[in-house]
C-alpha cells in the first residue's frame, strides 16, 4: 500500500493534535492567539526551509533558533505553562494521589465561611467594593507578605469594618489562610485577558489575576453595580447568590 498506517499512527496523530488544540485554547483564553500563530508560521517556514527547499545557509539559522526555541517559549509562555501544568495536576484522579503525600491535610470548617457569604450580601447592598481571596491548595504566602497582617478570625463585621469606604485597609485584598483572616490590603497580580469584559474593573482584573496563578477561589464585589462575582481557575462566575456564593465556598 502507498500509506502503510497503524493504529499507533492514528493514536499519535489524534494525540498530537489534541495538544496542538488544547494549548491553542491555553493561547486564546490568555490573550496570545497571536503569539501562538506566529510560531507556527515559524515552525512551518523552518520545515520548508530545512526540509524541503533544503537551503543551507538559511536552514542553519534556522535550526539554531529551533535549538533555542524550547528554552525561549518556557520564558515567553511562563505563566501559560505553569497553568497547563497546574490544570494537569487539577484533575481528581492525580489530586487523589498528590493528597496521599501531602505533609499537612488541611481541614477546612465549611461554617467558617458563612461570615463571609454574609459580609459580602450585606456589601453587596450597601453597595461598598470589596476583594477577598481564599486560599486552597496552593500557598499564598507571597502575597500575604505585600499587606498588613491580621491574623483574626473571620467575622461578617470585621471584614465590612476592613472595606469600608473611609478604612485605612479598604484598598487591596484580604487573604483568607486555614479558617483566618491572614492579611489585608494585599497586592495581587492583575491579569491582562483580553476576554475579560471592558465593564469589569481593578479589581475584578486582580481577582482574574490570582486565579490565574494560583487555585484560590478570589471573591469580588462590585462598587460600582454591588453585583457578587467569583474567579476560579481562570474563570469568572458573575451575578451570584447567597446559595450560590455559599455552594462554591463549601466545595
Amino acid at each position: 500500500m502507498f500509506f502503510d498506517i497503524s493504529i499507533k499512527d492514528i493514536i499519535d496523530v489524534i494525540l498530537v493534535a489534541g495538544f496542538l488544540y488544547y494549548f491553542y485554547r491555553l493561547m486564546k483564553d490568555s490573550g496570545s492567539f497571536n503569539i501562538f500563530a506566529g510560531i507556527l508560521v515559524f515552525v512551518v517556514l523552518w520545515v520548508f526551509v530545512s526540509r524541503v527547499a533544503q537551503m543551507k545557509l538559511l536552514g542553519s539559522i534556522f535550526d539554531q533558533l529551533m535549538s533555542v526555541g524550547v528554552l525561549a517559549l518556557i520564558i515567553i509562555f511562563q505563566d501559560e505553562v505553569r497553568r497547563f501544568f497546574k490544570n494537569l495536576g487539577s484533575h481528581g484522579h492525580f489530586k487523589m494521589l498528590a493528597n496521599l503525600f501531602s505533609r499537612q491535610e488541611k481541614k477546612e470548617d465549611k461554617a467558617a465561611m458563612l461570615p463571609v457569604v454574609m459580609a459580602c450580601m450585606s456589601m453587596s447592598q450597601q453597595k461598598v467594593g470589596a476583594l477577598i481571596v481564599v486560599e486552597k491548595d496552593e500557598s499564598l504566602d507571597e502575597y500575604v507578605k505585600t499587606g498588613e497582617v491580621v491574623d483574626a478570625a473571620i467575622g461578617q463585621r470585621l471584614i465590612e469594618a476592613i472595606f469600608f469606604k473611609n478604612a485605612p485597609l479598604h484598598d487591596g485584598a484580604i487573604i483568607i489562610q486555614d479558617g483566618r483572616i491572614s492579611a489585608a490590603q494585599c497586592i495581587l497580580p492583575v491579569s491582562h485577558n483580553v476576554n475579560i469584559p471592558k465593564k469589569l474593573g481593578l479589581r475584578h482584573r486582580s481577582a482574574m489575576g490570582i486565579s490565574e496563578k494560583t487555585d484560590a477561589v478570589a471573591i469580588v464585589v462590585s462598587e460600582e453595580t454591588g453585583g457578587i462575582s467569583v474567579a476560579v481557575n481562570g474563570k469568572f462566575k458573575l451575578g451570584l447568590t447567597a446559595q450560590q456564593l455559599e455552594g462554591i465556598l463549601s466545595k
